[in-house]
């Protein structure tokens, strides 16, 4: 789900799949429930309008992982999206879709996406019901059409009678229930059990002495974009990787304007450690490579975030911190998320 733009197109496909209102106040009124982690603000997506129920998630779980969603039935969304990389695609410097063609950018993780406002990496999408249509219609990732895929759905006796059993009612299938049988399986995809929440919730031999070291040393110098809880502002940044950016650029592609030139969605750091390659073409195979990026390869563009824009553009780091910041990175790793049976591929 890397590389597909929405764009202007985004209201209009709100009205037509049934979803009222999309990214207007009513649809990202926070959650009534408090069954959030500690430490997190109340979620954006609201369970209102699309309560979690059993078979609902059952039937989002099954849809992720079924490459009927795809042309040739052979790219699902869990092909791409790994519950082993935190639903990552470890190795892959960009998404790979059906016919073995390449996308223009890496997939990114999924955790935590009830508290995200836009999604993929220039924000082409600002509802979480949605983000599916995405990697379904792009021809270098899933290939389909939605039609053909309501038309396989209804066909299929057993996704029928799994979408009555979710949705109570006798219609045939369509798109708005496709999309919030999905939502209801993604939007349960949360991340908080790491070494670092252990700590947090008052275990202090959780971290080692290094990986304390590390947090110190994050907060000092990382923790502005990559904010501790969610691990991101969810803003659009300029990092400095190109002085140009003549193959993609970024949010511009999606509001057009010239200040938006190079600026991607910071990403979460949550399971960091397992989601390489980095960086929304993933250009770095390894986080020691990140660090090298941020302390002497910021190059200046007219968009160039200030936080990295000084007489030496980009964040100093001394070795001893690289090292520090390594043993962090390692402590967001949460083994509960990678290894819940709940979240992996239903058994035939």
């Amino acid at each position: 789900m890397s590389s597909f733009r929405l764009g202007r197109r985004y209201v209009l496909l709100c009205a037509a799949l049934g979803i009222a209102a999309c990214g207007s106040e009513q649809d990202i009124t926070p959650a009534e429930s408090p069954s959030f982690p500690a430490g997190f603000p109340e979620p954006i997506y609201s369970y209102r309008n699309n309560p979690v129920t059993e078979e609902g998630f059952e039937l989002g779980r099954a849809l992720f992982y079924d490459p009927i969603l795809s042309k040739d039935g052979s790219v699902s969304c869990g092909s791409c999206h790994r519950q082993e990389a935190a639903f990552a695609d470890p190795g892959s410097p960009v998404t790979q879709g059906v016919g073995g063609k390449e996308g223009s950018r890496n997939t990114p993780a999924l955790a935590n996406l009830r508290w995200s406002r836009a999604f993929f990496w220039d924000g082409g999408g600002n509802h979480l019901e949605l983000v599916p249509l995405a990697p379904i219609t792009n021809p270098l990732e899933m290939g389909e059409n939605l039609s053909s895929v309501i038309r396989k759905l209804n066909r299929d006796p057993e996704y029928v009678q799994a979408f009555r059993k979710a949705f109570q009612h006798r219609d045939t299938v369509n798109s708005q229930q496709l999309f919030r049988a999905l939502a209801q399986f993604m939007g349960e995809l949360v991340s908080a059990g790491s070494p670092y929440d252990q700590f947090q919730n008052g275990k202090a031999e959780a971290l080692t002495p290094e990986q304390k070291k590390g947090l110190v040393v994050f907060k000092g110098k990382c923790g502005t974009c990559h904010q501790p809880g969610l691990f991101t502002d969810h803003s659009f940044r300029n990092n400095g990787l190109d002085a140009d950016t003549p193959q993609d650029t970024g949010r511009h592609l999606v509001t057009e304007s010239p200040t938006d030139v190079g600026r991607f969605k910071v990403p979460s750091l949550r399971n960091v450690a397992l989601t390489s390659p980095y960086m929304h073409d993933g250009r770095f195979g390894t986080l020691q490579q990140v660090l090298e990026h941020y302390d002497t390869g910021v190059r200046r563009s007219a968009t160039l975030d200030p936080a990295l824009d000084g007489p030496t553009p980009g964040i100093q780091l001394s070795q001893a911190e690289k090292r520090q910041l390594l043993a962090f990175l390692q402590s967001l790793t949460d083994q509960s998320f990678i290894g819940n049976k709940r979240f992996a591929a239903p058994r035939p």
